[in-house]
């Protein structure tokens, strides 16, 4: 700053104005500046500007796996905020490793970051009490943590009960359900929605139609059934990479109902019908909650749950 006053001929704090939009420069003189600015190619220290304010305009970001598609989404939309309110975002994969997840967490802390996204890879989250008693703002995405603390959610039981139904008014009785392990938030929510939907109905759950467990094996779990005396009529997935294993390993394939939509779900045939979440909407959701914390918004803990719909395409839609 001082090259470029002594460039322009004025005073140190001409520039500063000018550099800070202040009013009370001559026209003339703020071309001079800005002129000078150019021709040495000086930038404004961002990071001096934000710590003297006490932030320092980053923000931390924790998903479960950047290559998912659905982590993508939400990864985008809590950037496109922190855009909006002049923050960066560093973030992280925790692989579903709770170790990992806090590994990370506390490196975004000693990078000093303004405040937190967490999808929780685990439940306990204790190890966050002393960056939040200095000042770090949290927000928990997807699934709750071990803290009470904001919470940004999607209707996992809402959405799997609307799936579940939607196969039962169509004829089938027999329904598997095909999920994550059990031990994550949003499978068991999962779970429990479809075990409620054939309830609401009158039917009872056959745990001989239900699998949870690794991605890979869905396909095969999917076949096994398909070869019982009672096999399925229809499948109901519990997330958009389990759809895609099915789609890519069974021959015979059930009517399909799959939670979470994916790329080319409309141009298969049948096409996939999904029940879909709105990960940009959650992403969004969780980055404004975690900013109006940072900017000094009060009161008790918040939990946000977002809606689900059906989005009807053919292949929950077959008869049995």
């Amino acid at each position: 700053m001082k090259d470029v006053a002594a460039a322009a001929g004025v005073a140190l704090k001409t520039v500063s104005r000018v550099v800070n939009d202040e009013a009370g420069v001559n026209p003339a003189t703020a071309a001079r500046v800005q002129a000078a600015i150019e021709r040495l190619g000086y930038r404004r220290n961002e990071s001096a500007r934000v710590l003297r304010g006490g932030r320092t305009a980053t923000i931390g970001l924790v998903i479960e796996d950047v290559a998912d598609p659905f982590y993508s989404e939400i990864s985008r939309a809590v950037e496109d905020v922190a855009l909006r309110h002049g923050s960066l975002v560093l973030s992280g994969s925790s692989r579903e490793d709770p170790l990992r997840e806090r590994e990370l967490v506390l490196t975004f802390c000693d990078r000093r970051v303004d405040g937190l996204v967490i999808v929780p890879a685990g439940s306990d989250h204790d190890y966050l009490l002393p960056e939040l008693d200095a000042g770090v703002a949290a927000v928990f995405a997807d699934r709750p943590g071990g803290l009470e603390a904001d919470t940004v959610l999607c209707d996992n039981v809402g959405g799997a009960h609307t799936g579940v139904t939607h196969l039962i008014r169509h004829g089938h009785r027999r329904i598997a359900f095909l999920g994550d392990d059990p031990s994550i938030f949003t499978a068991a929510e999962r779970l429990r929605g479809y075990r409620r939907g054939l309830a609401d109905a009158g039917l009872s759950a056959d745990d001989s139609l239900v699998a949870m467990g690794p991605v890979e094996a869905a396909g095969a779990a999917l076949d096994r059934m398909l070869t019982t005396p009672e096999p399925p009529t229809a499948v109901l997935t519990g997330n958009g990479r389990i759809t895609v294993a099915v789609l890519r390993g069974t021959g015979h394939r059930p009517a399909l109902v799959g939670f979470d939509d994916f790329e080319l779900a409309d141009v298969l045939s049948p096409a996939v019908t999904v029940v879909a979440q709105d990960p940009a909407g959650l992403g969004r959701t969780a980055a404004e909650l975690l900013f109006r914390r940072l900017s000094g918004a009060s009161g008790p803990v918040e939990r946000i749950e977002l809606p689900t719909r059906l989005i009807p395409r053919g292949s929950g839609e077959l008869p049995p």
